[in-house]
Formats: C-alpha cells, structure tokens, sequence
C-alpha cells in the first residue's frame, strides 16, 4: 500500500528552524509543512503590509527557506506554508531570491491567494460577529483585515500543477496537510471519510513540538528527554488514512499515546463535529495505540459534509496598551511591591488619565491566579510589579509606563530593572461567509538557474 510522509517544520510564527532542518536532511519524508498564522499574526501582518507594501509575511521566512532548500531540492522535498500571511506574492518573491541566491533553480513556486475578503466584508451588510451577535458593520473603520480559512482545495491545484513551494496566506491549519494527502492518494474531496481521516492527521501535525512533548511536558509527573533539542513530528500516512505519528530517530521529546491524545483534544469544541473548510471531521471514533518507541499509530476518523460557510477571521485596532514594570527583591519585596503597586493607581487617577481597562499585576503572586486563590501563598523573595492599561491613544498609553519608571526615585527602596512599552491593540472576533463568495486562486512563479 501506498504511504506519504509529512514532517512538520513550524507550529508557529517564531518557531525554532533547527527541527525543520533536522527533518529536511533526514530525507524520508515527502513533504515540509510550516505552520506559522496564529488568530492575530494575520492581522498584525496586514499592518505591516499597509507601512511597506513588501511587507507582510512571516519574518523568518527567509531563514527558514535558506536553511531547509537545499535539503528539501537534494532530496525531492515539497515545501507547503502558510508563511505568506497578508502577503503571499511578496512572500514568493523572497522565496525565489533565496532560491537565486543558493543556486536551486528550476523552481516552481505556488502563491495561493483569495483569503483576504476585507473588501468583501465591508460591502455585506448583513453578516453578524460570532461572538457577540453584533453586526460587522459596527466595526467601521476599526477593521483592519478580514480574512477567510481557506481549505485543502487550492493547495492540492498547486501541487498538482508541479509546484516545489506552495505559499498561502490564510488556510485552515489541518488543510496544509490534508492537502498533499489528497494530492498523492487521489481522495475525492467529497470523500467525507477520507477527508476526516486526513483532518485528523493535519491536527495531530499541525503545532509541531506540542505532539511530541513540548507542551506536554511538565517535570516529576510527564518527563520528556531532551527538550532543547525537541524533535517535531512527521507522519506516515497510508492510502485508507491510518497515520502513524512519529519523530526524526535520535532527536529529543517523545511521542506516545498520551502526547497524542493531549494534541487531539487541543483546541476542539466538539470532537463529533470539528468544522474545517474541508469536512465536518468526527474524532470521536478515534484510535491511539503505540506501536513502538516514538510510534503512535491512529485511526478511525471520520466526517461528513462540509460546512456551506467559512470562517472570517476579523482583525480591527481595539485602542493601545500602555505597560510598565518593575521589580523588588530581598526582606519586604512583597510590602514594598504592594506599596509601589498603591503609588501608579493614585497617580493614575491624580493625572486624570482615561483608562478604557487597568490591570495590577504583581508577578509571582497574584498575576494570574488573582489574590484570593494567592492569599495564602508564602511570601516570596523577589516579586514583579506589571501595570497595564487600555486606552483610547498612544499617548496615553505611554504615560502608564512613565509612572511605573518614575518609581526609581519616587516610590519604595530598592526598585530595579524597570521597563515599558505602548503599542497599538489588534483584537480578533470572526463572522461567517457563504463559501461561494470566496475565490481562491493559484499564481505560479518560475525560478530559473
């Protein structure tokens, strides 16, 4: 029987590159996949797009292609990546000049675009905004980029018409491995069985050094070896769909049943019915067995029809984020830290500033449990003050940190180590359009030796 593998290069925009080399050099896999969009990074890139119009994709982009193309062309490696962001074609173009610069053409370079539908979105009057029920037109000019998940479709148009690098900028994460498998296998994308099985496989894959013990990780109760030298996983996927998840021999983490079963139930609602542009995919049947060391295989997914719509992802400026801190160490940091937290909250309402949201944090206390659950922790030794505040300006935002440094020399002993920072807030909510007012297209670039 017929078996494609797929190795995972990136579960996230600033991911580590060493792991995807490590897998590009072993040259047992057929395919790299690089997952690099999180909810915000596309939103954030369309600001960047809209400073230096050749802006607008994943920074490391460029190091990441000079670091695994010449593996992945020495060894017959198609390249698959979500890395374009808001800006596929210029994304392309960066590609290519590493190919140039590194020798490696012929290559055949594929930019899917179609996602960005901020225009669309704009004209509907009639769309809602999923989380609140709020039309969209009450984001006004506050929307920065609307852009839908796309699916496996364009990607497989991609391979098929020979692409060795295939860029997106929105597609849905589990597409970018769902896509060669239907590519290699011939699935019919109404296939609701098959397009599950392969769904199933692109969620296990999709955020890399989760699926084999990062995010697992937690020391005396889940030990993993070896962590800064965390192996991502590549999977071993048959014609009928079964998978197994594995790593690269010798690299550090672990990929067992209980790893796997953490990353299937990672960011599902309902497990019978996980929609994706794609198929509405059902793990419910699922099945996770070892079948050796680093070997898990898994099976039974399943799914049925797609969904009419796709899911818009809605970036719009939410005001600015001032923040400051500062820290406090030794006999009485905690009295102290408490004494200065007291001094920024009187002296942001001494100076009138309008606050839309206010946060005092001290870390290492109350920061993230909040003080009831903290009351009756013992009193650290060093602890961090963390002021942050929403507000309408950027102006305003700067003042919030220019009060937690003013603490230096006018608030409590001992103060250290402070720092701020304002910056603009990009908010995420979602709507949903009807499928066929999206458009997918595929552009080949040629690069020539």
């Amino acid at each position: 029987m017929k078996r494609v593998r797929l190795g995972t290069g990136a579960g996230y925009s600033g991911d580590r590159i060493e792991p995807a080399v490590e897998l590009a050099e072993a040259g047992d896999i057929r395919y790299l996949v690089f997952e690099c969009l999180a909810e915000r990074t596309i939103a954030l890139a369309q600001l960047a797009k809209r400073r230096d119009p050749s802006a607008g994709f994943d920074p490391l982009l460029a190091d990441r292609m000079a670091a695994v193309l010449p593996a992945c062309r020495r060894n017959g490696i198609t390249i698959i990546t979500n890395m374009g962001a808001a800006n596929p074609h210029a994304a392309g173009a960066a590609v290519a000049a590493v190919a140039r610069s590194l020798g490696l053409g012929p290559l055949r370079i594929a930019i899917v675009t179609g996602d960005d539908v901020t225009e669309i979105i704009r004209a509907r009057q009639d769309l809602t905004i999923e989380e609140t029920g709020a039309p969209v037109s009450t984001l006004a000019d506050s929307l920065v980029a609307a852009n839908a998940y796309l699916g496996a479709e364009p990607i497989v148009r991609a391979l098929r018409d020979g692409a060795d690098v295939v860029i997106t900028g929105r597609v849905a994460d589990p597409s970018l491995f769902l896509a060669p498998l239907v590519h290699e296998f011939g699935w019919a994308v109404d296939d609701w069985t098959l397009m599950g099985k392969g769904t199933l496989v692109g969620h296990l894959m999709e955020c890399a050094g989760q699926v084999s013990g990062g995010y697992f990780a937690d020391p005396g109760y889940k030990d993993v070896p070896n962590l800064a030298r965390l192996g991502f996983p590549l999977a071993e996927v048959a014609a009928d769909g079964a998978a197994i998840i594995t790593k690269v021999a010798g690299s550090g983490g672990l990929i067992t049943g209980a790893t796997c079963r953490e990353q299937l139930l990672y960011e599902v609602h309902d497990p019978a019915r996980y929609l994706t542009p794609d198929v509405a995919a059902d793990f419910s049947g699922v099945s996770i067995t070892e079948a050796g060391p680093d070997q898990v295989r898994v099976d039974g997914g399943s799914g049925a029809a797609r969904p009419g719509s796709l899911k818009v992802s809605l970036g719009y400026s939410d005001g600015y984020i001032g923040e400051g801190q500062i820290s406090y160490a030794g006999p009485g940091a905690l009295a102290r830290a408490r004494l200065a937290r007291d001094i920024v909250a009187e002296r942001l309402r001494i100076i009138g500033l309008p606050l839309r949201e206010l946060r005092l944090d001290l870390i290492g206390v109350d920061a993230i449990h909040g003080p009831e659950l903290s009351a009756a922790a013992p009193e650290p030794y060093e602890v961090r003050l963390r002021v942050a505040g929403r507000t309408h300006t950027l102006k305003d935002a700067e003042r919030i940190g220019n009060e937690v440094e003013g603490l230096y020399t006018n608030g409590p002993a001992g103060g250290g180590g402070a720092t701020k920072m304002a910056k603009e807030v990009i908010a995420v909510q979602s709507t949903l359009i009807p499928r066929e007012l999206v458009n997918p297209q595929v552009h080949m670039m040629e690069v020539q030796p």
